[in-house]
């Protein structure tokens, strides 16, 4: 008798817009960002931003899209008829679902708070602030041009202009006890909308704060009171309604963030702009990575020749598939399904290695047949994903 493959269901389809822009460099950022103090052509980078929408829209067709994200760099830095533009081109080269989730990410200063009724206006139905810290001096430390009241100020208009909205925060940052971080997280889930992120400071190579941290002029909290920063964040967060759902996601039941659970869920997403990444699936179903040329000047010149900035597109081996999954699939709280992973692999887990994770508490099984990371792997969760690859 013939087996039955169990029914994927589909992640969905994504467009990611990368503006590569900001006003300043912040100290801890290693994304590919970057600052032009002469201004920026913006009307030719949209222009080139279109042909590297039709260029994957050709390797893409009959999709339907269902979220767009302008992440950067600083999106808001962009006048509202450029993103204008890109939503219509994006709607003319696919079929965009009219419940589409549009994100923006912005900086909650109060020049690009301005500009948010035309990014509403534009299309965006979702917007994600920077504000990164709830106080004058540490926001000073990181580098942000905003100060705190100008972020409650632009958080009270992004929440009044569009349907959703989320704003970041850094925490483990230099002398930061539990206790401060408690009084600083019970703020921010007062003023939440529907959805926060929250992420631990990481030295990052190639940063201001790396040669700080190397001339020991920069400290962070050790081991032990990080551990015990990830567990106030995740008690506070229990306790206001906002569960995590991905390792540094938390949200409102209906509040996730549709474009990330895209990439988490190994969906398919295409990725324009300097320094873009995308996945894609041939018509054979086989997945290609795709990532763009970083330098804004020279993708520009790149797209402008060729018609696109790719300069990496490599279809995946099933081993590279299945680790993929893994290490975004094991970042979400409701887990992946063993199925999939066979599907993509041509290989099931192996059962002592799922057996050995559970008894040390790393993993475990949902109702549903799911394996998910435990709150205590989440801290250790590279080790986990390695674990079950091997």
């Amino acid at each position: 008798m013939a087996s039955i493959v169990p029914m994927i269901p589909d992640p969905g389809f994504g467009v990611y817009v990368h503006w590569p822009f900001c006003l300043s460099k912040c100290p801890y950022c290693d994304f590919n960002s970057h600052v032009r103090r002469g201004g920026v052509d913006e009307p030719r980078f949209l222009s080139a931003i279109q042909a590297e929408l039709k260029h994957r829209a050709a390797l893409t067709p009959g999709r339907a899209v269902r979220s767009i994200f302008f992440g950067g760099g600083t999106p808001s830095l962009m006048a509202p008829e450029t993103v204008a533009a890109i939503i219509e081109t994006i709607g003319k080269l696919w079929k965009l679902d009219p419940k589409a989730e549009i994100t923006l990410e912005a900086n909650p200063t109060s020049v690009e708070a301005g500009r948010f009724r035309g990014y509403r206006q534009a299309g965006v139905n979702r917007v994600s602030l920077g504000v990164q810290a709830m106080n004058d001096v540490d926001l000073k430390m990181l580098g942000r041009m905003h100060t705190a009241e100008e972020a409650f100020r632009a958080l009270d208009i992004a929440t009044a202009t569009f349907d959703r909205a989320s704003f970041d925060l850094i925490y483990a940052r230099p002398g930061q006890t539990p206790e401060v971080w408690a009084r600083e997280l019970t703020e921010a889930l007062a003023r939440a909308p529907e959805h926060l992120s929250l992420y631990q400071l990481t030295i990052e190579p190639d940063t201001m704060f790396e040669q700080l941290y190397r001339a020991k002029k920069l400290r962070i909290p050790d081991v032990e009171t990080a551990r015990a920063l990830w567990d106030v964040t995740q008690e506070l967060t229990e306790k206001a309604g906002m569960p995590a759902y991905e390792i540094s996601n938390h949200a409102k039941p209906g509040g996730e963030s549709r474009h990330n659970l895209i990439y988490w869920r190994y969906g398919e997403y295409v990725g324009v702009g300097p320094g873009a990444h995308g996945r894609i699936l041939t018509p054979k179903g086989a997945r290609r990575a795709q990532a763009t040329e970083p330098h804004p000047e020279m993708w520009l010149t790149v797209v402008e020749t060729e018609g696109f900035g790719l300069v990496e597109d490599e279809t995946l081996s099933t081993e590279a598939q299945g680790d993929e999954f893994l290490l975004m699939g094991l970042r979400l709280t409701e887990g992946i399904d063993p199925a999939r992973f066979q599907a993509l692999t041509g290989k099931r887990f192996e059962a002592s290695r799922v057996a050995d994770l559970i008894a040390h508490g790393m993993v475990e099984y949902t109702r549903q047949g799911r394996i998910r990371v435990t709150s205590e792997g989440f801290p250790v969760l590279d080790a986990v994903v390695a674990d079950l690859a091997a």
